[in-house]
């Protein structure tokens, strides 16, 4: 499992293990990756798998004896198993022929036949015929009872007009509530006898309910059984199994497929074997998911959903560097003020500082901005966004130049450099965004519940291997441009910069260069004009 690596003489060892969240791929995993990919390529059989797409990790080690090498690991099963020669095993081998899930997978597969048996048998598919028949027939007879019931009473209703003897009048309501009466009993025999001509089918659909239950009170029992055997150990020697890490977390419960993507598997192999953990990179092979943004030979972040949770006590005891996005950021330079009056500022937002104040230590651009009062942003920039940012100096203009972004009343034109040559010289993306829950703060494509998203573009020039492109964006949906450019379905080419969905860099090349709105108290049309520096 532990293959070594030709290090030369000025190769630097990383002394601090990489964020697993946040990093840039340390040379030696760059190197491992492209080994693996060779190694990849020694197996044809695989490659209709592989090029749907999958996430492959390396982890460099270092071993008892100072040797220099990586561990190699897939996420979820490769060719049916979810062993094989070269990658480090499972934390848990759940698919062995002597594990309890062969057994128990294969009797909630044989309730599975069942069910399905019974709802093609013949009894149950003629049950289905005669209760509809059935339900035919009652609704028929209501109808008819109702008709004369009604008859009846527009017949007294007659009688009653033209009479008036107080005998005959009461007899007629004696008549009405006799009426009445009859047709109620007649109601409950016909629900009666309708309950007859359905009880057969009552009697299969109770016995697949019961099917249905037992199967997934015994795939529920069955997950929990095996996240149980999944027993995650760290640096410092201590072990958990995923329910106790996830017990702590939002979700409580561990998500289908935790503990079994590539990052964790390689750091529970290196800890088993003594071997020091130096540096660890996940990378894509493969076609992009249809929902998700993924580049062939793209190194990605581990997931948050279900890798943050079990990650985050894997690297108990190991000198971890902080997430960026995390920390507290000072800065000299003096933020640059585009406008201000009494009501509100507009800025250029450099690159790299939040628009609103977020979870870590990081400050937001209001914190670099002098002046008495409290400023609150009227909409957002993402982190590595730099241009024009407006913020409000009290309640009320918040609220209103909130609705014009709600209503889309505002103009807004983003630059962005692409990190490849887009033909078309302009055109619209429409892709609904949905958030990634199990890869915060990653936004995907969802046709279904995804939410609305509209953008224009224009390409202002060309380069060799980039376009320059601005981006006019009449939805405001999180990371909406960022998805826009480097989806399939969009410009299929990332922004240059874009660490989650393309190719990290310097920084994000998206800047916030125009807007338009009406002044909250004024009603004069503000235009802001902020030029990009790239």
């Amino acid at each position: 499992m532990f293959h070594p690596l030709q290090v030369s003489a000025d190769t630097i060892i990383p002394e601090i293990f990489n964020n697993p969240f946040y990093y840039s791929p340390h040379p030696l995993c760059i190197l491992a990756a492209d080994a693996i990919q060779k190694h990849l390529s020694l197996y044809p059989h695989w490659q209709t798998e592989i090029e749907k797409g999958k996430m492959f990790g390396a982890l460099i080690v270092q071993t008892p004896t100072k040797e220099i090498g990586y561990l190699a690991a897939f996420s979820g099963i490769l060719d049916g198993k979810n062993q094989h020669e070269y990658f480090v095993p499972p934390v848990y081998d759940f698919l062995s022929e002597e594990s309890f899930f062969r057994i128990e997978e294969t009797a909630i597969s044989n309730i599975s036949m069942e069910i399905q048996k019974m709802k093609s048998s013949e009894e149950y598919l003629q049950a289905k015929t005669d209760k509809i028949e059935a339900k035919q027939w009652y609704e028929r007879k209501i109808e008819d009872g109702k008709r004369h019931l009604k008859q009846g009473k527009k017949e007294r209703e007659l009688k009653r007009r033209e009479c008036t003897d107080k005998q005959l009048l009461e007899i007629l309501t004696r008549e009405s509530q006799h009426q009445k009466a009859e047709w109620k009993r007649q109601e409950k025999r016909l629900k009666e006898e309708l309950n007859a001509r359905t009880q057969k089918l009552n009697c299969w659909e109770l016995e697949i309910a019961r099917k249905k239950e037992e199967r997934k009170l015994r795939s529920a029992a069955l997950q929990k059984k095996i996240f149980e055997c999944f027993v995650m150990r760290n640096a410092q020697g201590n072990e958990k199994n995923l329910i106790d890490i996830f017990a702590t977390t939002p979700q409580q419960y561990p998500p289908a497929g935790a503990g079994e993507c590539a990052g964790p598997k390689l750091l529970q192999y290196a800890y088993q074997h003594n071997m020091k953990p130096v540096a660890l990179a996940e990378f894509w092979v493969g076609q992009s998911p249809k929902d998700e943004i993924r580049y062939a030979g793209h190194f990605y972040p581990a997931c948050r959903g279900k890798c943050g949770p079990i990650l985050s006590f894997m690297l108990q005891g190991l000198n971890v560097a902080p997430n960026p996005l995390e920390l507290r950021k000072e800065t000299d330079t003096p933020i640059e003020v585009l406008y201000e009056d009494e009501w509100l500022v507009i800025v250029n937002k450099p690159s790299g500082l939040l628009s609103a104040p977020g979870k870590g230590e990081a400050l937001p651009v209001s914190s670099y901005i002098h002046t008495s009062m409290e400023l609150t942003a009227v909409h957002r920039l993402d982190m590595a966004t730099s241009g024009i940012l407006i913020l409000a100096k009290n309640k009320d203009i918040l609220s209103k130049l909130q609705a014009q972004f709600e209503y889309r009343a505002i103009k807004k034109r983003y630059i962005a450099l692409i990190d490849g040559v887009i033909d078309r010289d302009n055109g619209e993306i429409s892709l609904p965004l949905i958030a990634d829950y199990n890869e915060r703060p990653r936004q995907k494509v969802d046709y279904e519940r995804g939410k609305k998203a509209i953008t224009r573009y224009e390409v202002l020039e060309r380069y060799i291997s980039k376009t320059r492109v601005a981006f006019y964006p009449e939805t405001g949906r999180t990371h909406q441009l960022r998805i826009h450019a480097a989806h399939t379905d969009g410009l299929n080419s990332p922004i240059v910069g874009d660490e989650l969905y393309g190719r990290a860099a310097d920084r994000l090349y998206l800047h916030a260069e125009f807007i338009m709105f009406e002044h909250p108290v004024s009603g004069v049309v503000v235009k802001i004009e902020c030029k990009p520096d790239f």
